[in-house]
């Protein structure tokens, strides 16, 4: 298994990481430019960019604004709204793992920002059978997820006559660096294809009742929908120095953000809306790709100058391979034993990642084994900041959950975890 010689991802990763000569992966090198652009100018041309889009009458709103009570929710808004003077819509597709933390941050989000906003739900009972249906198929829970906060947004868009969206940091940009910040990357439909959810004709399957009418919520829009409105999405890190930590830090002091302690990563902030995020879908990744949500969080450390490489694999370590406490829940729910889990898992595993010895599935070669390969001292980065993360108070003495939640309330009052005060 080949590592990056500067951060900790592997050559396992599922969107076509590539290495150089010095071994050095190429999101390390994309990130490199975010030392070299000119920032200030690139927002003066988002600036330029999101002028064209807004509505002088006043009778429609200026953007879409995709959001739900984590991610890089609150930043986006505060940028759309605060720095540009946008009027958005924003809509949340509903995942149905929600925890009580992030039902509070989507309602104070809403409430701060003073925006209206839409929330779609799809039917519970039919996204359970998507779920199993993509876990056996696919190894992955999280597709209705991934497909629905993708689609939702562009269905509002076409249906209201909103063309432009605004997303925050493009995955493949930030992670592996598929696409150069230079290259101003849109939303693309092809993109969204091939790199985020499969066809949904897969998961038709009427032994488990999933017919072709139930996979309406999930149906893109045509190209000649898309075109009639002129729909573009934009991804504010293409204009802004994206920093998730420092960014995650201001939105707490400015809103009143909360953080959390995650299941399967040391990172306290974006992924505490979802129930199983940080859970069993992360547990599923590591089954498949040998690495977990961790990994991911200590990459972008040591790329930002927080981490060491060493400080790295010991965090994943630790973290990638625990068993999720959610795991009890995920198979009650879905009516499934752990054995069965394992089953379906087998034919997913990365054979780079993973070996089987005497009936047992192994590392083929962990990331331990290459902490000291020759060439990471001529392409490190050396830390010059501290990593420290702020634990916001709970309002709630007890807000460890045990489930995830449908749904709770889109606005603040005192019966609202006490969210506001008199």
């Amino acid at each position: 298994m080949q590592y990056c010689k500067r951060c900790i991802y592997p050559e396992s990763h599922p969107h076509y990481l590539t290495f150089d000569d010095e071994g050095v992966c190429s999101g390390c090198r994309i990130h490199e430019e975010k030392d070299t652009l000119d920032w200030e100018e690139k927002f003066r041309l988002l600036e330029k960019v999101v002028g064209h889009y807004r509505n002088k009458d006043g009778d429609n709103y200026d953007c879409i604004v995709p959001v739900c009570g984590g991610r890089d929710s609150y930043f986006i808004t505060h940028v759309v709204t605060k720095k540009l003077g946008l009027n958005p819509l924003l809509l949340t597709y509903n995942e149905q793992y929600n925890t009580r933390k992030g039902i509070r941050n989507l309602a104070r989000l809403v409430t701060a920002f003073d925006c209206d906003h839409m929330q779609y739900t799809v039917n519970p009972q039919l996204i359970k059978k998507i779920v199993k249906v993509n876990l056996k198929k696919y190894g992955d829970i999280y597709w209705h997820c991934n497909a629905g906060m993708t689609v939702f947004p562009v269905q509002v868009a076409v249906r209201f006559n909103i063309p432009l969206i605004i997303w925050g940091a493009h995955p493949l940009t930030e992670a592996v660096g598929m696409f150069s910040h230079l290259d101003l990357v849109e939303m693309a439909k092809k993109v969204r294809k091939e790199h985020f959810i499969r066809e949904f004709e897969g998961l038709v399957d009427e032994k488990e009742g999933i017919t072709q009418a139930d996979m309406t919520p999930f149906l893109y829009p045509t190209d000649e929908e898309l075109e009639n409105v002129g729909v573009r999405g934009l991804y504010l890190d293409n204009f802004i120095r994206w920093d998730a930590q420092k960014q995650h830090e201001d939105m707490i002091r400015l809103y009143g953000y909360e953080s959390g302690e995650q299941d399967r990563t040391f990172n306290p902030y974006e992924n505490v809306h979802c129930f199983v995020s940080a859970g069993v879908q992360d547990y599923l990744k590591f089954l498949k790709f040998g690495y977990g949500r961790a990994s991911d969080h200590a990459v972008r450390d040591i790329r930002l100058k927080r981490m060491t490489r060493e400080e790295a694999i010991e965090l994943s370590v630790k973290y990638d391979r625990q068993k999720p406490h959610d795991l009890t829940w995920f198979l009650n729910w879905l009516g499934i034993t752990e054995k069965e889990l394992e089953y379906y898992m087998e034919s997913h595993r990365d054979p780079r990642a993973w070996e089987k010895v005497n009936n047992e599935w192994r590392l083929k070669d962990p990331l331990e084994n290459h902490i000291n390969d020759p060439g990471i001292n001529q392409v490190r980065l050396e830390r010059t900041e501290v990593r420290n993360y702020i634990h916001t108070v709970s309002p709630e003495s007890d807000d460890k959950d045990t489930h995830p939640y449908l749904m709770g309330r889109t606005y603040l009052d005192k019966r609202n975890f006490r969210a506001v005060t008199d």
